[in-house]
């Protein structure tokens, strides 16, 4: 695939251009890749006060009796988006799920323990250790490299 990259300085935002004989597989995956919407910023709520989240300072989303809450270095916050909103709306290269309840985000993760059979410890930069379940332990690692 050959890809350029033309500077117009008339233009007001970015315009891509796909130029194929074909629609292949790739080229569907590179639009649904461009057209993604993506979330930079969450509201997060805490007490009676709503702050705004970047996705860089979130150490991990999880929910807990049916409600959402993001970890960040200023604590905990109450979400309002299910786990599979946030799951498809996160950055895909940073977050990933590690199980039904949990997505970590992995440049916050210290170490990943793979001792374990059948599951992976995952230990945070803010010391919260946590599990991925079984079901998303080769997810993990495919995500990983490994």
């Amino acid at each position: 695939m050959k890809v350029e990259i033309k500077v117009d300085k008339s233009l007001t935002e970015p315009r891509v251009i796909i130029e194929t004989n074909e629609i292949t597989q790739e080229v569907s995956e590179i639009v649904k890749k461009l057209s993604e919407e993506k979330i930079g910023i969450l509201t997060g709520f805490k007490q009676e006060q709503a702050e705004i989240l970047e996705q860089s300072e979130i150490y991990c989303v999880y929910s807990s009796a049916k409600k959402v809450f993001a970890v960040t270095e200023k604590g905990e916050y109450a979400l309002k988006f299910r786990m599979y909103e946030l799951e498809e709306k996160l950055d895909k290269n940073c977050f990933v799920r590690i199980s039904n309840s949990e997505i970590i985000n992995l440049k916050k993760v210290k170490s990943f323990d793979l001792s374990l059979t059948g599951t992976i410890c995952v230990k945070m930069k803010n010391g919260r250790v946590t599990y991925a379940s079984r079901r998303y332990v080769s997810k993990i690692k495919q995500v990983l490299g490994i």
